[in-house]
C-alpha cells in the first residue's frame, strides 16, 4: 500500500507506516528544519510543500492519506480558538481527501480535540463518504516512559465497496476486534509497555539542558510534534488488516 503524508513534521507517522510495510509516495511540510530531516531520510520522496497551495488534481493517487493537522486550535494548552484559529488547517485535509479519494485516511491530533471541533471533523468525513473509527492511544502503550496521549482516527471510504455493519464486534475491521491480538493494548487497558519500559531512554539523546548541540531547540520541537513511530506502526497494521478483509 502507498501513502501520502500531510503535515509530515520529522516523519514520525511516515516511519511507523513504513515499518508496517507501506511505501511513502509524497509528503507535505513547510517548517525548515523538519524539511531538512525529511530530505535526509526520504531523499527520493517529493515534498509538496504548503498544503494551502497544492493542486491535488496533479498529485499521485494513494491508498492512504495520513497526517496530524495542527493541534493549536484544539489543545487545552492553548486558547482553543477552534475554527477561528488561523492554524485551523483541517479544511485543507478535507480538500485532499475530496480530490485524491484514498481508500483510507489516518488522522492524528491531541486528545483535547474530542471536546472541541471533533464533531465537525466527523461530519466532514461522513459528507465525503468516509466511515470513521477513533481512539486515544498513549505512547506508554508501546513501551515509552511517558503518557503522550493522542487521538487517532482511521476513516475508510464507504463508497468504494459494499460493506457490512462495522459496529459488529465480530467484524475484524472494528478497533475492538483488532485490539485483542495486539502485543500493546490501547488506552484504557493494562499496558505491556510498562513492563518493557527499560527499553527506552527517559530523554532524547541530546538532553533538554545540553549545551552545544546543533539545532537543539529545533530537534526538541520536532520530537514534541512528532507521532511515536511504534504507535503509527500499529495503526498501519490495523489498516492493512482492514484492507485484507476485502480480499
Amino acid at each position: 500500500m502507498r501513502f501520502g503524508s500531510l503535515f509530515s513534521g520529522i516523519g514520525g507517522l511516515d516511519l511507523g507506516l513504513e515499518r508496517a510495510g507501506m511505501t511513502c509516495a509524497w509528503q507535505s511540510e513547510i517548517e525548515p528544519y523538519a524539511c531538512q530531516v525529511l530530505a535526509k531520510h526520504w531523499p527520493d520522496i517529493l515534498n509538496l510543500g504548503d498544503i494551502r497551495g497544492i493542486d491535488w488534481t496533479r498529485v499521485e493517487r494513494v491508498d492512504v492519506v495520513a497526517g496530524g493537522y495542527p493541534c493549536q486550535p484544539f489543545s487545552i494548552a492553548g486558547v482553543r480558538r477552534g475554527e477561528d484559529d488561523p492554524k485551523h488547517l483541517w479544511p485543507m485535509f478535507v480538500e485532499c481527501l475530496r480530490v485524491v479519494r484514498p481508500r483510507y485516511a489516518l488522522l492524528e491530533n491531541v486528545a483535547g480535540h474530542l471536546s472541541l471541533g471533533f464533531g465537525s471533523v466527523l461530519a466532514d468525513l461522513a459528507a465525503l463518504g468516509y466511515d470513521a473509527q477513533w481512539d486515544c492511544v498513549p505512547a506508554a502503550a508501546v513501551g515509552a516512559p511517558h503518557l503522550r496521549d493522542r487521538l487517532f482516527v482511521i476513516a475508510r471510504d464507504t463508497r468504494a465497496e459494499q460493506r457490512g455493519n462495522v459496529a459488529d464486534s465480530d467484524n475484524p475491521r472494528s478497533f475492538d476486534a483488532l485490539r485483542a491480538g495486539w502485543n500493546a493494548p490501547w488506552h484504557g487497558g493494562p499496558s505491556t509497555g510498562r513492563s518493557q519500559i527499560g527499553r527506552w531512554s527517559p530523554e532524547p539523546g541530546m538532553g533538554r539542558v545540553a549545551n552545544g548541540v546543533p539545532h537543539r531547540v529545533d530537534r526538541l520541537r520536532g520530537l514534541g510534534n512528532a507521532v511515536v513511530p511504534q504507535v503509527a506502526e500499529h495503526l498501519g497494521n490495523i489498516i492493512k488488516q482492514m484492507e485484507g478483509t476485502k480480499k
